[in-house]
């Protein structure tokens, strides 16, 4: 889900590059028909879905000389993911998109390798209770996720103290807070380690990432919020970190690329033989680490008070993020409106102590809403 995007395209570069292990059986895209037709045409998948219903007409004319099939809309997307020619579905889409397919593979059984981060974001604890009566597992994509999860393989879950999630600290790292008053949606793109979609990469800029990713790692781990912390390391070498109770610590270093996480997902934590580039630590004779400053990137705060708070809060952060970045990179809202457009939206949205999957729709729904109002009144 999500092959036309950054993490799906390395995706079928690593099918590339093990033809004999992995076969993209369903592809699936956004918006982006021409990609998707190019790969489906390049992979062969057995199927071809486009989120957009209207792009269904070009998707079918191009693929039927193929004998692919092709099929349009979220509930096509759900039964795509379903199909019993499917094991593992990589789920490489971008927000809120990714939760309602995902809960359905996992319903079906299948495997996750998860770069949607959103999804555990959303409603990490029902997909949490899902897994436990399913026999799928999930591996993290995200770097920092897999780094984690590479840290912890062979140690005892007792003994870990704390998680410690680096970040490259984004473009705007030594900004003052007058000058991030004044950034453009240009300056917000132009990430100094990472290539990513446009949408991550703001998110990356104001730390909503970081903080998207503790709550995501309380949900992956099931290490308490307290014990999760985020740590800024520019160079981007070393992803994640795990301190256990003895005091030591361990790390996953790698380039910054995206295509080892991916392999060792697909691979179901193995470690296969690859030909790309790996890291030459003689190039990097300085790794730095810095305390992230709130003040300046509030919206890190937010991954804790989320999850003190519990129930649809997160959810309701995702939603107004999601409309407070599209209205940034849209030109209607300034950088620093993000966090408190967000503020303003948990202010005025519903919430749900104990919900179910129907309520994170409707919280979803009205926190979307609500901050679109917002957008337009500048009232916040």
């Amino acid at each position: 889900m999500g092959s036309t995007g950054s993490i799906g395209g390395q995706t079928l570069d690593i099918i590339s590059d093990y033809p004999e292990l992995f076969k993209a059986q369903v592809l699936v895209a956004g918006s982006n028909v021409d990609a998707l037709i190019a790969q489906a045409i390049k992979f062969k998948p057995a199927i071809a879905v486009i989120a957009r219903k209207e792009l269904y007409p070009a998707l079918r004319a191009a693929l039927e000389p193929y004998g692919i099939t092709a099929a349009a809309g979220p509930e096509a997307i759900c039964e795509a993911v379903e199909r019993d020619d499917v094991d593992t579905v990589v789920t490489a889409t971008v927000g809120y998109s990714g939760l309602a397919p995902t809960l359905r593979a996992i319903r079906a059984g299948k495997d996750i390798a998860l770069a949607n981060k959103e999804t555990l974001v959303v409603a990490g604890e029902l997909v949490n209770a899902l897994l436990s009566k399913s026999r799928s597992k999930v591996i993290p994509v995200d770097s920092e996720h897999s780094a984690i999860y590479q840290c912890l393989t062979g140690e005892n879950p007792s003994s870990v103290s704390k998680l410690i999630i680096t970040a490259s600290g984004g473009p705007f790292l030594h900004h003052t807070a007058e000058q991030l008053r004044s950034v453009t949606t240009a300056d917000a793109l132009r990430h100094p380690k990472w290539q990513m979609g446009a949408k991550i990469t703001v998110d990356s800029a104001s730390m909503m990432n970081k903080a998207f990713e503790i709550i995501e790692a309380r949900w992956l781990f099931d290490v308490d919020e307290s014990r999760i912390e985020a740590l800024v390391h520019p160079q981007s070498i070393v992803h994640s970190m795990v301190e256990f109770v003895d005091g030591a610590v361990k790390a996953q270093l790698g380039v910054p690329d995206m295509h080892l996480p991916i392999r060792y997902a697909l691979g179901d934590a193995s470690r296969m033989h690859t030909s790309r580039p790996g890291l030459s630590l003689a190039d990097f004779a300085t790794l730095t680490f810095e305390l992230p400053d709130c003040g300046r990137f509030p919206c890190l705060t937010l991954a804790h008070k989320a999850l003190r708070a519990g129930g649809t809060t997160a959810c309701t952060i995702n939603a107004a993020n999601e409309i407070a970045v599209d209205a940034f990179l849209k030109g209607n809202l300034r950088f620093t409106d993000i966090y408190p457009l967000i503020e303003a939206t948990l202010d005025a949205a519903p919430g749900v102590d104990t919900p179910a999957y129907e309520d994170y729709v409707a919280v979803n729904d009205a926190s979307r809403a609500i901050a679109s109002r917002l957008v337009k009144t500048g009232r916040f």
